[in-house]
């Protein structure tokens, strides 16, 4: 009678291997459904950085507002009769100022 428990059991364990070890099993059924997850937040990611930039490149080849505003952020442009003034902020009146006396 304990010959056939154990062989059972034995029948039963080399059954569930394939199930949850091999190559169709649950834990690489896991595996590939956390690593499918994770592939489909990269692509959300690349896909609205995508329409960004294509809403960007629709801009620059249609309009003139974004080639002005890159000309103002990066080249410090101004248009004609604008006056271009900094302001520079004094370093007594900064908080760091202040920390750096104590």
């Amino acid at each position: 009678m304990r010959i056939v428990v154990y062989g059972l059991l034995a029948l039963l364990a080399i059954i569930q291997y394939p199930l949850w070890l091999g190559k169709g099993g649950w834990l690489r059924v896991y595996e590939l459904d956390r690593s499918v997850s994770k592939q489909l937040e990269k692509n959300e990611a690349l896909a609205a950085r995508n329409a960004k930039l294509s809403g960007e490149v629709k801009d620059l080849k249609d309009g003139t507002k974004a080639i002005e505003e890159r000309a103002r952020a990066e080249h410090g442009m101004s248009k004609e009769g604008e006056i271009f003034v900094q302001v520079v902020p004094n370093k007594k009146a900064s908080p760091e100022a202040d920390k750096d006396k104590k």
